[in-house]
């Protein structure tokens, strides 16, 4: 064999051999990414209103407590958590619109009520209310207050929370991963780490549901 052909041969090898350290590392890097991305969906410390022991369906909602389309998908959603308790795991990813004057001030009072153990409670409450302090732009800081005072929270302690640096942060921790993960508007559904399309029915998130269950 020449001396050429063997050094024709030799960065033939060497080439592939590049080649293919590409294509494998560029495939880890996707898939790190896949990985980093389905981790911002759920993260350890996210509100978790219903647990399945298997853990094999999550559906993720990422919601504005001042948003009408929140609002009116609310009920749906209360119909399946109840239909499905022990079956799912659902959870909520605060994402206040800047546009919605309360919002922000609504999500801190909900993760003050979280704090003593009445997420759930508070998450309701803002929700069955909403109509009343919605689409105002006056601070209704205090209304919230006084679901707080409803709770029977200790009121000295939610009112520290709500005006802590902490609890805007866990805030602000939510929306991020929101933006991060594509999420424009609300309320932006992820089913198992999946964005789901189109309008929140209930129709739609049972069916979704039940073929992630049968699958």
């Amino acid at each position: 064999m020449s001396g050429n052909l063997m050094l024709t041969l030799g960065v033939i090898v060497v080439t592939l051999g590049i080649l293919a350290t590409a294509v494998i590392y560029a495939s880890n890097r996707g898939s790190g990414s896949a990985a980093d991305k389905a981790a911002m969906v759920v993260r350890p410390d996210s509100h978790r209103l219903n647990t399945a022991a298997d853990g094999k369906v999550t559906l993720v909602e990422f919601l504005d407590f001042e948003c009408e389309a929140c609002g009116a998908a609310f009920p749906g959603v209360e119909k399946l958590r109840k239909e499905y308790d022990g079956r799912i795991t659902y959870v909520i990813r605060y994402f206040p619109i800047q546009s919605h004057s309360n919002a922000n001030n609504a999500a801190l009072a909900v993760q003050a009520a979280a704090n003593q153990g009445k997420l759930e409670q508070m998450y309701v409450k803002m929700y069955e209310t909403q109509k009343q302090w919605a689409e105002q732009q006056a601070s209704k800081a205090s209304v919230f207050e006084g679901f707080a005072s409803e709770l029977g929270l200790d009121m000295a302690t939610f009112k520290a929370d709500v005006a802590s640096s902490e609890t805007q942060k866990r805030v602000d921790s939510d929306q991020q991963d929101g933006v991060a993960l594509g999420v424009q508007g609300t309320p932006t559904f992820f089913l198992n780490g999946k964005k789901l399309e189109g309008q929140p029915t209930y129709e739609g998130l049972k069916a979704a549901v039940d073929t992630a269950l049968a699958g």
